[in-house]
């Protein structure tokens, strides 16, 4: 994310720094790095990138919430690659567990249901989308929260970067949390509000800088496009960004790309971040409060 710190390249920076001086110190140098291993992996949220006892003892320290991203793999026109949601996901859920300070993420859920495969619709209609059943999304979600519940965690929540399936990860979080009515050590959230601000604030915020309903679009236009930038630049092929247009309508774009710009994405980027921490400190807290 631009102008945002990067733990994991700043300590693989730090450690190529030092091997100078582990090679000039020998014995002194090497127990220099192995002080600061513990400190560079303590910067790390991804579930993923831990053995079992590190997330073992990271919910024994109160880490126990778990944030589960969810993306999709769909066409996004000729300018953005089919990963989008999935490395925007990731990397916004990685600055939430940051700022909420007791979080573990997930790895991203990259299939998501996008549509009928035979007759193809909607996304589907593009080379490369990968779609799925809505049963098996749901399924999907409710094995994974009750993985991570039978592990400690006291809070596991959905934040899907798709509108598509917003309904399904409720319905999926109000069926669990009805199974565990008298079981109050874990609770599931649909965070509906990491998507939602997409579609209400960040738009707002565009309109009030000028920019048209038509450009600002619903699929990979002004809005979509500037939130990749923001995330990652190297998501988004800008001279074919130069060069589209809300005419792109059949080949996958609603809206206008060409005068997205990394600066714009990051209005939404710190919307989606605040308003998911506040949403997640808010619930957790009200939880504690009720002794639940």
């Amino acid at each position: 994310m631009q102008n945002t710190f990067n733990s994991r390249r700043f300590a693989a920076r730090l450690g190529a720094s030092l091997l100078p001086a582990v090679k000039a110190f020998g014995l002194v140098g090497v127990l220099l790095l192995s002080q600061l291993a513990p400190a560079m992996a303590a910067a790390n949220n991804r579930l993923e990138e831990m053995t079992w006892t590190e997330v073992r003892d990271r919910v024994a320290s109160g880490s126990t919430t778990i944030l589960i991203p969810i993306g999709g793999t769909e066409q996004n026109g000729l300018h953005m690659v089919l990963g989008k949601h999935n490395v925007r996901v990731r990397v916004l859920a990685d600055e939430i567990a940051k700022h909420l300070g007791n979080a573990l993420v997930a790895p991203v859920m990259a299939y998501v249901p996008e549509g009928s495969i035979s007759p193809p619709v909607a996304h589907m209609r593009y080379a490369g989308t990968v779609s799925i059943s809505d049963a098996a999304f749901e399924s999907m979600l409710e094995s994974t929260a009750r993985s991570f519940k039978q592990h400690g965690f006291r809070d596991v929540v959905f934040l899907g970067d798709h509108g598509s399936y917003q309904k399904n990860e409720e319905k999926v979080a109000q069926r669990l949390n009805r199974e565990w009515a008298k079981d109050p050590s874990c609770r599931v959230h649909a965070l509906l509000d990491y998507y939602r601000v997409t579609q209400t604030t960040y738009v707002a915020a565009l309109r009030a800088k000028g920019f048209s309903e038509g450009e600002i679009g619903l699929h990979a236009g002004l809005a979509d496009t500037s939130l990749a930038l923001a995330v990652d630049p190297a998501l988004v092929r800008k001279d074919a960004m130069t060069n589209a247009s809300s005419a792109d309508k059949a080949l996958g774009v609603s809206g206008d790309p060409r005068k997205a710009t990394a600066e714009l994405g990051q209005i939404g980027v710190q919307q989606i971040i605040q308003t998911s921490v506040a949403a997640i400190v808010g619930f957790t807290r009200s939880k504690r409060d009720s002794g639940k």
